[in-house]
This record gives C-alpha cells, structure tokens and sequence, in this order.
C-alpha cells in the first residue's frame, strides 16, 4: 500500500526515530521556534506559514499544533468552573543555572537542558511552591498544551478511583462493561489487565508502515488525515471491535494505546458520563485550576482517552501537587490515599514490566496508566511523546511538568538525560 508523503506526517515520521534517531541531525532549537518560522503569523498565513490537517504532525509544524490543537480538530472542552483559583504561591530560585553532568558526561545546566529538549514549558514545585518556571516558543502560563499519552495517566486514575468506591470491579471481564467488546481482544480480557497494559492484543506501532494497527487508530479517530479511498472504520469505537486477540492475557505488559480508549469506555459506562465532564466535575472544578483544558473527539464525539488531552503547565503542577499530597488538594480529597499507595507504593510488576521491551526505562513498573521509578526517592510519572512528563519525586517534595515539542517523540531517545535532570532538579529544590 503506497501513501502519499504527507499522510506519513511527525506523528509516523518522528515516532520512528525512537529506534534509530541516533543517526539523524536534529534542527538547532531556537531554528524551529515558532516565532521564528512565522507559522500562522499573518492575515491569512501564507503557504509556507500555513499549518492545517495536511502538515500538522509534521516537523516543525507540530511546534504549532503542539499549543493549538483545537483549531484544527473537534475538542470536548472541560470546564474549570466558576471557583477561586487555587494559589500557587512563587518561591523563584536560581535553578535554572544548577549544574550537573549530562548523560555523556559533559557540564550543562537545567536551563541548557530545557532549550536543547525543545521545551515550551517547565514548572517546578517544591512543597507546593512555585521555585523555577519557563517558557519558550511562544508558550504562556495561559497556554493548553497537547499531552498525548499523559492523558492514560487521567483516564488510568479515575478508574482506579471507581475500582476503590466499588463501581468497577478490576477482576471482572471488559464484556461486564462493554459487551459489544465480546468479538474482540477485550471479550476475554479482565479489567484489570487493561489497567495495567497486560492484555494481550494484535496492536503492533510500527510508525513506518501504514498496514499495522496504530495507522488504523489514527484514522479512525482523526488523528491523521484519512488516505483516499479510506474504507476503514471512522471511530475509536468501532475500531477497537476490530482488534482480535494476541498472545496470552496477563503474560506481561506491553505499551498500547488502545487499552486507555477501553479503559476510558469502561469508565464511561461505569458512570453514565462523557470522560470530559468526570474530568471538569472531579479534577478541574475541585482543584480550583486556573484554565480550562480540553480533549480532542472523534467523529461521534468520543474523546481520545489515551492521547487527547490538552492543559496548561500550572494547571498540570496543581494535580500534580494534590497526588504529592496524597489526593488531597485546595481543602478537598480528589484521590483516596489507598488509591494512591495502590497505584505509586505498591506499583505494577516488575517482572512483567521486562516483557514491554523498554530497557530505557530499567526496574521501572507499570500500574493503573502510571509509571513508576522504583528508586530510593519512591518517583513516579506520566510520560507522553516529544517530551510531555509530570515528574513526583515524593522524598524531595518536588513535583515537575514538562511540555516540550521534541522533534523525536519516542521517550527512549531522551530518557537517560531526563533522569540525570530529575536527579539534578531534586537536589536544586532542596539547597
């Protein structure tokens, strides 16, 4: 099957270079800024301005699509609500001039890093304060940002949550919840192995070749632009039904989205409500967050449950801090702690972490859309492609969000220099 170039756009061409961007020359950072390009910049843009469905994964037009997603695609908004904002009180340091060794051994500093990362922002809490905070290309505290696999981590803890309150029951069977699955991977599947990414299904991600099953999801839910004479199903939902069974349930964990847009379908009909309004009711309102955020939809308005969500860097700092905290935040309990001890102390597997084929990620676990580190300081993240992470470091009482628009969307090109950051940054926080 022969597709045109620009149907293999940043979302296939970048995701790729996860396993050979070694070979590749990465644009100088500040030579993709969004400025500097001009992208949208006039009344009407011009064609080598023009960022729009046909270019809009790719590089470096997605430093654009990066920060304004909704003016391309549907998106579900979620209301923040008519609250007070919820205070993030600032405690600036220098931190942007700490020095430590990069992953090849050479002096940089936390500033150095950020702009070399292709970062567009970066706040840093220490015990619920604001100590170090930027933004480049354009990006604002006001800004959503495109979080890509982040929102798994949402989509992961609100079911944990129903699993705690008994409206999910983890060890029942996907069909309990969504019988039209019966035909599908998922028709003998337990909950609980969607949760932790340990069913076994035919979903290969192989970003250079248009026949596996993450092209299938993309044009299903509107991610990509469909090829002409597109055949193929035209939402998430129906996609799923077509993904047949692979292997054996539970065996170990292996990394695919399609199991966050079950998940959020099991949660949905757990509840009788659209994943953007549980989101608006019992994080964005409750939390007292300063912007609105939004999803993106499908055809028939299904959000994408695994990639969709776009927020603002503070508004990602205070959920963070409320999980640092232990679900509690702005005078209200958001999480249950055993919800959170469940899911960050205890963690997933380990062992069956090994199977996922991610040796960047050494002794980490997987558990409820989480990823957890495992190391002496008990951290843990979520992690979404060309560089979007909340890092907790709960030892430090350090929390981190991270947006970025790395050329290079696959973690394994970056991680070991985003863990000697993390190290650094907790050492900062604390002299």
């Amino acid at each position: 099957m022969h597709l045109p170039h620009r149907l293999v756009t940043a979302l296939a061409l970048s995701l790729c270079l996860a396993q050979g961007a070694a070979a590749q020359t990465l644009p100088a950072p500040e030579s993709v800024e969004i400025g500097k390009l001009g992208l949208m910049s006039t009344f009407p843009p011009v064609d080598s301005q023009r960022v729009d469905l046909s270019n809009s994964y790719k590089y470096p037009q997605l430093r654009w699509t990066m920060q304004h997603l909704r003016e391309l695609v549907p998106t579900h908004n979620i209301r923040r609500g008519g609250a007070p904002v919820s205070a993030l009180p600032l405690n600036l340091k220098p931190i942007g001039s700490f020095a430590f060794d990069d992953d090849k051994g050479n002096k940089t500093t936390i500033d150095t890093w950020f702009k070399s990362s292709y970062g567009d922002a970066i706040v840093v809490l220490h015990k619920g304060r604001i100590v170090y905070e930027r933004y480049d290309n354009q990006m604002t505290p006001s800004t959503p940002h495109l979080m890509f696999s982040m929102t798994k981590s949402f989509t992961g803890l609100m079911a944990a949550q129903l699993a705690h309150d008994g409206k999910i029951d983890p060890n029942a069977q996907v069909t309990q919840y969504v019988p039209e699955l019966a035909g599908s991977a998922w028709g003998d599947m337990k909950v609980r192995e969607v949760m932790d990414m340990t069913g076994a299904v035919r979903f290969r991600e192989v970003y250079t070749d248009p026949s596996t099953e993450i092209f299938g999801y993309s044009w299903a839910s509107g991610l990509l632009p469909r090829p002409a004479g597109y055949q193929g199903k035209t939402n998430i939902y129906d996609f799923l039904k077509t993904l047949q069974k692979e292997g054996e349930h539970g065996a170990g964990f292996v990394y695919r989205t399609v199991h966050s847009e079950v998940l959020g379908w099991i949660v949905s009909r757990a509840t009788g409500k659209h994943w953007a309004d549980l989101m608006s009711e019992n994080l964005w309102q409750k939390l007292g967050m300063e912007e609105d955020a939004y999803v993106m939809v499908d055809s028939v308005g299904t959000p994408l449950q695994g990639a969709g969500l776009n927020a603002s860097a503070r508004d990602l700092a205070r959920f963070g801090e409320m999980l640092r905290r232990g679900g509690e935040f702005n005078g209200q309990r958001i999480f249950d702690k055993a919800v959170l001890d469940d899911t960050f102390v205890k963690g997933g597997d380990r062992e069956k972490f090994k199977a996922g084929g991610m040796p960047f990620r050494p002794g980490y676990s997987y558990r409820n859309q989480w990823w957890m580190l495992h190391n002496a300081d008990g951290a843990y993240e979520a992690s979404g492609i060309h560089g979007q992470m909340i890092h907790i470091n709960p030892a430090a009482e350090m929390v981190v969000v991270k947006l970025a628009s790395h050329p290079v969307a696959g973690a394994g090109f970056t991680h070991a220099m985003t863990l000697k950051a993390w190290a650094a940054l907790a050492q900062a926080v604390q002299q």
